[in-house]
């Protein structure tokens, strides 16, 4: 292993998606424990690299518009993507790390300028030969879960695994979402629902995630709240006269205020999306609804996360999701009260 590297600067290429960037906190937070003295820098798309940034888990991101730069007008796109490349370069990075590895963002590591470059390898996306650090990674593994294949990537840095892994969170941003929309709840079981994603195909029946948290409101006197991201807020009046005097609506919160307020739920439910991505990341008990089409390899990583999922995800009966949530409910008090029973140390 090649552990006497010793970077000023480090940058980390990811042009993933939300969910998958997440899926890279881990290996985010083991590359900053590992060149502790360094300045990292992390280069990805607006959304995901907005979040990383808010979350502080790098020293400075680049946010970079992809589908613009791929569907906009030709001219515009290359003329910022040479400014991207200009931008990059005058960083006079040591070390590049392509976590996701695309042909576009091995391009543009080579371009950097960076003396040593580790991408990773993965067949028909990426170009290994732009990559000059050895040893190599392992080729991508698609048996494997994708934050161990990350892991992977970065495992030639001397750095060991690290699966288990809980976002902190600011304790005064957790102070002021729950102030704002959880004031005068206590005492009452806390739940959030996600009901949104990123496709129909990946997105649970509405009427069906109705009658759940109906369910969940009457039958554990529960508080319920319905998570709305920017694709739902133009069905906003739908959505909340829908769940009307069952469950209170938010929108408007960006990712990293959800994160804070996933603090305060004792559970979230959500469809194979980013924000059910983020939910367990932050360590709190989840329902992941998908269908067996998802691959697991990609289903949300957490010890309190359960994956509620058949043939099609419309086929997906509200009592399978009832009996997950039931059951994770009653795990997580059980140790809570573990916990509280065990000796503190001295």
């Amino acid at each position: 292993m090649n552990g006497d590297i010793d970077p000023k600067k480090v940058c980390v290429l990811h042009f993933g998606q939300v969910g998958d960037v997440i899926m890279a906190f881990a290996a985010l937070n083991a590359i900053r424990k590992r060149f502790s003295d360094s300045e990292i820098h992390m280069i990805g798309g607006k959304t995901p690299a907005k979040l990383v940034g808010d979350l502080r888990l790098v020293d400075k991101v680049t946010a970079v518009d992809r589908y613009r730069l791929l569907r906009g007008p030709k001219a515009r796109s290359i003329k910022e993507i040479l400014q991207l490349v200009r931008d990059v370069r005058r960083e006079r990075f040591d070390l590049v790390i392509d976590l996701h590895s695309l042909y576009e963002t091995n391009l543009l590591g080579f371009l950097s300028g960076a003396k040593k470059r580790l991408f990773a390898s993965r067949q028909n996306r990426s170009i290994d030969f732009l990559s000059n650090f050895r040893p190599r990674p392992v080729s991508y593994d698609p048996s494997k879960h994708l934050s161990e294949i990350y892991q992977d990537v970065i495992a030639p840095l001397a750095i060991k695994q690290a699966r288990d892994f809980a976002l902190v969170i600011d304790p005064l941003l957790v102070e002021r979402i729950r102030a704002s929309h959880f004031q005068n709840k206590t005492g009452k079981v806390m739940i959030g629902i996600a009901v949104g994603a990123g496709h129909p195909s990946r997105t649970w029946d509405l009427d069906k995630f109705c009658e759940l948290a109906g369910r969940l409101s009457k039958n554990k006197n529960a508080e319920i709240f319905i998570f709305l991201g920017p694709e739902e807020e133009k069905n906003i009046d739908q959505i909340t006269a829908k769940f009307f005097g069952i469950a209170s609506t938010l929108s408007g919160l960006s990712l990293f205020e959800l994160a804070a307020a996933c603090k305060s739920l004792d559970l979230f439910v959500g469809n194979d999306t980013g924000t059910t991505h983020l939910a367990a990341a932050v360590g709190i008990p989840v329902i992941s609804i998908t269908d067996s089409r998802a691959p697991s390899t990609y289903f949300p990583r957490g010890r309190q996360t359960r994956v509620v999922n058949t043939d099609t995800i419309t086929d997906i009966a509200v009592e399978d999701v009832w009996q997950a949530c039931i059951d994770l409910l009653r795990l997580s008090t059980e140790n809570k009260s573990r916990k509280k029973e065990e000796p503190k140390e001295n």
